[in-house]
């Protein structure tokens, strides 16, 4: 009896491994030093959603960073519907997990690295900046500025 439990948890082991994931979660880094490896593969792609949502038809062009590149990814519309933030200075983008075919030279896009979405995860919600004011910046700035006025109403005296 105990052989027959054996042989039924390696096989069903081995069912999970067989019907496992079929991409790779992979990094910026890792995609364009070893672009030629990933070409026209399924992998899986993190980062947070950058700059602008460029609307191309049914499509989108989105660029996401993994804080070290960013690597622009081409998606329908609808996948992308989800995003709220996009990073900049003012705001900390959404964080999204892209599954998607990796291109190293996309025919369809003159030659450029990029990915084709198939499906597009928020992982988490980005949010506003919110940086504080620093008040000695801004005591600083009037001083430099009223000493600036004073010099240059010194100079103008002594011209007249």
């Amino acid at each position: 009896m105990a052989s027959l439990n054996i042989v039924l948890s390696v096989l069903f082991a081995g069912v999970l491994i067989a019907g496992g994931p079929n991409s790779v979660e992979v990094d910026s880094n890792e995609l364009i030093n070893s672009a030629k490896n990933y070409d026209k593969m399924e992998i899986v792609y993190s980062g947070e959603v950058i700059g602008d949502i460029m609307k191309r038809g049914p499509n989108c062009w989105i660029n996401i960073s993994d804080g070290d590149n960013a690597i622009g990814v081409w998606t329908e519309e609808s996948l992308a519907k989800d995003i709220n933030y996009k990073g900049s200075y003012k705001y900390k983008g959404d964080e999204v997990k892209v599954t998607g075919v990796f291109n190293k030279a996309c025919s369809d896009h003159g030659g450029d690295l990029d990915i084709h979405a198939k499906k597009i995860e928020i992982i988490s919600k980005g949010y506003i900046n919110k940086r504080p004011v620093n008040l000695y910046y801004i005591l600083a700035a009037s001083i430099l500025l009223l000493i600036a006025i004073v010099l240059n109403l010194i100079i103008f005296r002594k011209k007249l």
